[in-house]
């Protein structure tokens, strides 16, 4: 007589809802896709529309259905709209992805009022109003999954990005909260916080010679720098229900950086 096969833990994302801020590029646009190559439907929330469009295409492609929204994490109420918006196109919200983040780079001693409150802006307060906002409609839901992308800056000092530092830091308790406070509802909050990963973003940083080698040098493990699909790999997984135990931690994606 053949017995049925064991129990095997399921990365599918088949029938979900995903919505992704900062999603026209680098590792945003990478999740997009991600998400949709393992079975979910897709919001593309960008400040742009017109910059969602390419993305929503990618997600397409993957016979999976996109929506693009925009999506300013800084303004109130396009929050709100954005959030409205892919509810009345889906129906549902079940994971979010919170990518949209900056840091301008100055020594400490020369950074202004204006960039730090715009890094705080983006990186902590949309952060958590996103989270808020769609939190709502989760719990409405009795379940859901929220993803915030922290960084090794968050575990350790970089020189010249003491705000974005502080901002990430932030993100690893913040996700440790929620978590707790959402957990009774169904609803799991956790956060990944990558090394230097290739995106438009690093590009400079990352084409000075000096500072590759450094950076090499310290990714103390694998002596690489990250590419987006690194960061989707644990995204996909924590929105899985592979991950269903799982919630209040930060998956460092740090090739070792912060193992030294």
């Amino acid at each position: 007589m053949a017995h049925a096969p064991a129990p095997a833990p399921s990365f599918a994302l088949d029938g979900q809802v995903a919505l992704v801020t900062g999603a026209s590029r680098g590792i945003g646009r990478s999740l997009c896709s991600s998400l949709a190559a393992a079975g979910a439907d897709v919001v593309v929330a960008v400040r742009d529309p017109a910059d969602g469009a390419a993305v929503a295409a990618e997600v397409e492609a993957h016979g999976r259905r996109a929506h693009v929204e925009r999506l300013d994490v800084t303004r109130r109420q396009e929050i709100d709209d954005a959030v409205a918006g892919a509810v009345a196109a889906f129906g549902r919200i079940d994971i979010l992805v919170n990518n949209a983040g900056l840091g301008p780079e100055n020594p400490a001693e020369d950074v202004t009022e204006e960039d730090f409150d715009l890094t705080c802006a983006v990186n902590l307060k949309g952060t958590f109003f996103v989270s808020q906002v769609v939190g709502r409609q989760m719990i409405r839901q009795g379940a859901g999954r929220i993803v915030n992308l922290g960084s090794q800056a968050g575990f350790v000092a970089l020189p010249g990005e003491s705000v974005y530092c502080m901002t990430k830091a932030a993100i690893s308790h913040l996700t440790k909260c929620l978590a707790v406070e959402w957990g009774p509802h169904g609803i799991t909050v956790n956060a990944v916080a990558p090394t230097f990963i290739v995106t438009p973003g690093t590009a400079e940083a990352l084409d000075d010679p000096a500072m590759k080698a450094d950076i090499l040098e310290r990714i103390a493990a694998l002596h690489r720098v990250g590419d987006p699909m690194d960061v989707a790999g644990a995204v996909v997984f924590l929105a899985s229900p592979a991950a269903a135990l799982i919630t209040g931690h930060t998956i460092l994606i740090d090739g070792g950086w912060t193992a030294r």
